[in-house]
C-alpha cells in the first residue's frame, strides 16, 4: 500500500475512482446514479441540458465525499494539468450492458487481487500519470504537446484542423501564386494524377470535400490566369504595333505611287499662300499623290520646288509625288487666269468664257445680274450712271479657271481679292483728306491713273493731274478732266487718236470732255501702285500731260504754253 491507500503494483487506478484521470466519462456514470464501488446502477434523473449549462458544478455537487480532496497540491496539479478548463461534454449517457459492474472490497485500499473495471476501449490503456504522483515522473498533459484526456468511444471527435498551418509541418499549405501551374509549367491535372493517393488524401486534409473546394479554387485561378495572357498578348501586340507605326512615319519611307499617273486628269486649285503640306493634302484629296509626306519630300529636292504658284492644275490621278511636282512646275499645266493691271472687266469676262468652255457674252450677263451677290463692300453699291458694278473690283492677280467651274465662282474670287485689298487702309478716311465722295471715287481716280500712266513715277504725277483739274478754281480746264482713256472705255476701244467733233457730240456720262468732275465709276481695274499713287499724289502743280510717243513716254506741263508745245512735238512724232 502507498501513502495514498493504494495497492502495491502497477495497478492503474480504477476508472470510478474519483481520482482517476479521466473524469470525462467515468466520473459522470458515477455521478449521474452508478454506485462508486459496485453498487447498483440508477438510471439519470436530471435532463440532459444540465450537464450542458453547469458541466463542472454539477459533476462536482454529485461526487462522493474525496478523502482526497484536501491534498492541495493534487488539486493544484489538476489545474495545471488542464483539467478544469475542459468542461464536460453534455453528450448522452451511455449504458454498457456488456459490461457488468464487478463488486469490489473496499477495506481502505483496492483490492489488488480483484479484477478491475472492464474499460471501453479497445485495449487497456497505459497509466497517463506514468508513475502515479504528481511531481514523481513527466506530465504528459501538462506540456503544451500533451495529447488531451481519453474521450468515451462515442462521445470521440475528430482533431479540430488548425486554420493556419505552420510553415513547413504536416499539413500541405494553400499553394501559392508563384508555384500555380502557370508559373511552374506544370498542368494541373497531370500533377494531381501523377502523386500517390495517400499523398493527395494528407494534402486534402482528410476529406473530399475539400479537395472539389481546391479543384474549384484551382479552376478559378486558371481562368484568371487565362485572362491575363489575353491581356498581356493583347498590349504586347498593342505596344508592337504603334512602335512600328512610329518607326514608319519617322524614318520609312512615305507611301507613294509610281510613274506619270494614270490616263484620267483632274484639276486641282492651289489657293495663294499655301504650303507644301496644304498642297499636299489637295493632291492627295484629289487622288494624284498617294500620300502628304511623299509630296513634300518630292518638292523640297526639287530645287524650284517652291515655286509653285497659286492657280488651277490639270494632273493627272496616281502619279509619283516627283511627277506631280515637276507637272505644276510647268506652265502648260497651270490653268490659271492672270489679270494684268489696268484691264478692263469686257477683256475679264471674256478670258473666263473662253477657259469654260461658254458662250461669249455668259460671265458678262451673270455678272450685271448678279453684282449684289458677288461680295462687293457696301459703299460700292448703288451708284447711279455705273456701266458696270463690278468695274474696278477683278483684282488685278493670278486665279485658277478650269473647266468644270462656274463663271460666278470665279467673279466672287475676284471680288473677294479686291475687297481684301482694298480694306487694307481707310479709304473713307484717306478719301476725306483728298476731297473725294468716299472709297467710290478713289478707286475711280486710281483707275484712271491706271489707264493713263505708263511708270510708277508716272502714276503720282498723274494722280496730282486729276486732283489739280477737280479743283473748284481751276479755270484752264474747268474742271473738266479731258482724258481720252475715258472716252475709250465708253466705247469699248482704245483709240489714241480721236476727232474734237466725235468728242463733242457724245453726251455720255463717261465722257470727260462733255461733263465735269470724275466718271460715274472706275475705268479699268487698278492695280496696287496706281491705288497707292491715287492715295500719295506729287505736289508740284502739274496740270497737263502728253504721250510724246504716243505710247510709253509721257510728258507733264503746269501751263497752258508747255502744253501746247508738247502738243506739236506729239503731232510731229504721229504725222498730222
Amino acid at each position: 500500500m502507498t501513502e495514498y491507500g493504494r495497492g502495491a503494483g502497477s495497478e492503474p487506478w480504477h476508472p470510478e475512482d474519483p481520482l482517476y484521470g479521466d473524469q470525462g466519462w467515468g466520473a459522470q456514470q458515477a455521478a449521474s446514479g452508478q454506485a462508486p464501488y459496485g453498487g447498483p446502477e440508477q438510471q439519470p434523473q436530471q435532463p440532459q441540458q444540465q450537464y450542458q449549462q453547469h458541466p463542472q458544478q454539477q459533476y462536482y455537487s454529485q461526487q462522493p465525499q474525496d478523502p482526497y480532496a484536501p491534498q492541495p497540491q493534487y488539486a493544484e496539479q489538476q489545474v495545471q494539468q488542464g483539467y478544469a478548463e475542459q468542461p464536460q461534454q453534455g453528450y448522452p449517457q451511455q449504458q454498457y450492458a456488456a459490461q457488468p459492474a464487478q463488486p469490489q472490497q473496499y477495506n481502505g485500499g483496492w483490492d489488488t487481487t480483484g479484477q478491475q473495471a472492464a474499460m471501453p476501449y479497445a485495449g487497456q490503456q497505459p497509466d497517463p500519470y506514468n508513475n502515479g504522483y504528481a511531481g514523481e515522473g513527466n506530465d504528459l498533459y501538462g506540456t503544451p504537446d500533451a495529447y488531451p484526456p481519453p474521450q468515451p468511444p462515442g462521445q470521440r471527435q475528430a482533431p479540430a484542423v488548425p486554420e493556419v498551418p505552420e510553415q513547413g509541418g504536416e499539413w500541405d499549405a494553400e499553394p501559392q501564386e508563384e508555384n500555380h501551374p502557370f508559373f511552374t509549367g506544370a498542368d494541373d491535372g497531370e500533377r494531381e494524377d501523377d502523386e500517390p493517393r495517400e499523398s493527395r488524401r494528407s494534402k486534402g486534409g482528410g476529406g473530399g470535400r475539400d479537395r472539389r473546394g481546391k479543384t474549384k479554387k484551382k479552376g478559378k485561378s486558371g481562368r484568371a490566369c487565362l485572362v491575363l495572357a489575353v491581356i498581356f498578348a493583347v498590349g504586347v501586340g498593342g505596344v508592337g504595333y504603334v512602335g512600328y507605326d512610329f518607326y514608319q512615319k519617322k524614318f520609312g519611307a512615305a507611301p507613294d505611287y509610281a510613274g506619270e499617273g494614270t490616263g484620267e486628269t483632274v484639276t486641282v486649285e492651289i489657293p495663294t499662300g499655301a504650303g507644301g503640306s496644304e498642297i499636299g493634302q489637295l493632291l492627295k484629296q484629289a487622288g494624284v499623290v498617294k500620300s502628304i509626306d511623299a509630296f513634300v519630300q518630292a518638292q523640297n529636292d526639287d530645287p524650284k520646288g517652291k515655286t509653285i504658284q497659286a492657280g488651277a492644275y490639270t494632273l493627272k490621278k496616281g502619279m509619283s509625288a516627283a511627277n506631280a511636282v515637276k507637272l505644276m512646275l510647268n506652265p502648260t499645266s497651270r490653268n490659271s487666269l492672270i489679270i494684268p493691271e489696268g484691264k478692263r472687266n469686257s477683256w475679264v469676262y471674256g478670258e473666263i468664257d473662253t477657259r469654260l468652255g461658254l458662250p461669249a457674252g455668259t460671265t458678262k450677263d451673270i455678272a450685271l445680274k448678279k453684282a449684289d451677290s458677288m461680295g462687293l463692300p457696301d459703299w460700292a453699291k448703288g451708284h447711279k450712271n455705273v456701266k458696270d458694278p463690278l468695274e474696278g473690283f477683278l483684282y488685278p492677280a493670278s486665279y485658277p479657271v478650269a473647266k468644270g467651274m462656274k463663271p460666278e465662282d470665279v467673279l466672287k474670287k475676284m471680288v473677294n481679292r479686291a475687297s481684301s485689298e482694298y480694306g487694307k487702309q481707310d479709304l473713307a478716311v484717306e478719301a476725306k483728306k483728298l476731297h473725294l465722295d468716299g472709297p467710290w471715287q478713289l478707286i475711280t481716280v486710281a483707275s484712271l491713273v491706271q489707264a493713263e500712266g505708263k511708270t510708277h513715277d508716272d502714276f503720282r504725277k498723274m494722280a496730282e493731274v486729276v486732283y489739280n483739274r477737280l479743283k473748284p478754281d481751276n479755270t484752264q480746264t474747268n474742271q473738266k478732266l479731258q482724258f481720252d482713256s475715258a472716252y475709250n472705255y465708253l466705247t469699248g476701244k482704245s483709240n489714241i487718236k480721236i476727232g474734237l467733233s466725235e468728242i463733242n457730240n457724245n453726251q455720255d456720262p463717261y465722257n470727260t470732255y462733255k461733263w465735269r468732275g470724275l466718271t460715274p465709276g472706275p475705268i479699268g481695274n487698278p492695280g496696287t501702285e496706281a491705288l497707292a499713287a491715287a492715295l500719295d499724289p506729287t505736289k508740284d502743280g502739274w496740270m497737263y500731260f502728253v504721250a510724246t510717243d504716243g505710247q510709253h513716254k509721257t510728258e507733264f506741263a503746269k501751263t497752258l504754253a508747255e502744253f501746247n508745245k508738247l502738243k506739236e512735238e506729239f503731232n510731229a512724232q504721229s504725222g498730222q
